[in-house]
């Protein structure tokens, strides 16, 4: 799955990995059900609903997207403690490159495990990574039930408020 990427991004999307069914259609959060570009549009990011196929209009609004691990699955609990480190590594490296204002990491235990912050809540982080503030935020799959749409939207929208710049960024 190739990353929606270029250098000074206001916000760099890093889901945990590519489903099957995004790899084969090559866009990201492109499963049915999967609630990434609902709660993009609900939280002020975009100004439309945007469809999978449409990804390429998110540099244009200085987002892209990326993954912590490349491997496409069926579900993110079968990837391995050590394949979420070797990616956490690889993420930094990206990050360090592409220099990104924030990184906004779409599941919190692929953050605690990737980077070994156990005890890490939604939101901002005290740390950096790459040089890059990081924001974490829930997976929006489908099958993470914990969060409903209107809930998502709020915690997307409170990353954009303090990207765009209203509220100051604890991180």
């Amino acid at each position: 799955m190739p990353d929606l990427l270029r250098p000074g991004l206001r916000v760099l999307f890093c889901g945990i990995n590519p489903s099957v069914y995004s790899a084969v259609v090559g866009c990201h959060f492109a499963r049915p059900g999967n609630r990434f570009w609902p709660a993009l549009h609900a939280s002020g990011f975009t100004e439309r609903l945007l469809a999978p196929w449409e990804q390429e209009e998110l540099l244009a609004l200085g987002c892209g997207i990326t993954n912590v691990v490349e491997r496409a699955t069926v579900s993110a609990d079968v990837l391995t403690a050590e394949e979420l480190a070797q990616g956490g590594r690889r993420l930094e490296a990206k990050v360090r490159r592409y220099r990104p204002g924030v990184l906004a990491v779409l599941g919190i235990g692929a953050w605690r495990t990737a980077f070994k912050h156990p005890r890490a809540s939604l939101g901002p982080q005290p740390e950096t990574l790459g040089g890059a503030r990081v924001w974490v935020l829930p997976n929006p799959s489908g099958l993470n039930a914990h969060y409903r749409p209107v809930e998502l939207a709020r915690l997307f929208r409170e990353l954009r408020v303090a990207v765009d710049g209203r509220v100051s960024f604890q991180g």
